[in-house]
């Protein structure tokens, strides 16, 4: 379904990283990848990871730098003169913004988060098309947090509720070029990003409790789910965001049936 096919994956950050769970399945299933880092500082942990899935290109990529998605797509483009795919995995904002109430948030991580989390995919999205001739697939991630008010997650829910309407506009602009444009939105899972969050565990368990599968979900359940955005099984699927959270999107309240859970102070 995606064996040869080529494509970018940006926001591997180690080893428990979605965007690390979603390149090894790419892999195992032929796809021919180039992976980016952030800084130096990262390097040392994703060179090996990128060793492992036979990276053809392992370039590094800040965000927050000017014309550094430029760079990264002209020697992409050097490597290949076309791409079928890419994974944008990336967000961010200062740890303490999350903590205490949206309204206190400061201007200055309100741009650089909405920047880095939300604009680099419109960004991404520009550069993409030149090399994707024949069509292709852009892939984000999101989280519940767009649409409803989560705890400790603020100025990040304003930055994917941004990023999730961009999707919309990007799969019209993208569309008569046969480039779909889509998002993943995982439940809460483990990762570096996610230790960023207060009473992350209490959420886990809330989410476990709650949800129509009584359970959390894994990178598995993510990897499998991008499989089928970035090949021909969704030809016909472009601007949507696809819930990867056991179902607890749909659910409107407590389970009548879940415990109480009480998080620690």
């Amino acid at each position: 379904m995606i064996k040869n096919k080529k494509g970018i994956i940006f926001g591997i950050a180690n080893d428990h990283s979605i965007a690390w769970g979603i390149a090894k399945k790419l892999h195992e299933n032929g796809a021919k990848l180039a992976i980016t880092y952030q800084n130096e500082t990262l390097f040392k942990r994703v060179k090996p990871l990128a060793d492992k899935v036979d990276s053809e290109l392992l370039l590094e990529c800040d965000f927050s730098k000017n014309n550094a998605l430029e760079t990264t797509f002209n020697e992409v483009s050097n490597k290949w003169q076309n791409l079928d795919f890419v994974i944008h995995a990336a967000a961010y904002s200062d740890k303490k913004e999350l903590n205490g109430r949206y309204i206190d948030a400061g201007e200055e991580n309100f741009i650089k988060s909405l920047n880095i989390s939300c604009f680099s995919f419109t960004k991404i999205a520009k550069l993409t098309k030149p090399l994707m001739n024949g069509g292709g697939s852009l892939l984000t991630l999101s989280f519940y947090g767009s649409t409803k008010v989560m705890p400790n997650y603020n100025v990040m829910g304003i930055a994917k509720s941004a990023l999730e309407a961009s999707i919309k506009y990007l799969a019209k602009d993208l569309g008569k070029r046969k480039i779909r444009v889509n998002a993943l939105s995982p439940g809460p899972i483990k990762t570096l990003a996610a230790s960023a969050i207060g009473g992350f565990n209490y959420i886990l368990k809330w989410n476990e409790n709650n949800s129509p599968l009584k359970r959390n979900i894994t990178v598995d359940d993510i990897s499998g789910s991008t499989i089928y955005f970035l090949s021909d099984l969704s030809s016909g699927v472009t601007g949507e965001i696809h819930h990867v959270d056991s179902g607890y999107n749909i659910i409107g309240m407590k389970d009548a049936d879940s415990p109480d859970i009480f998080e620690k102070k």
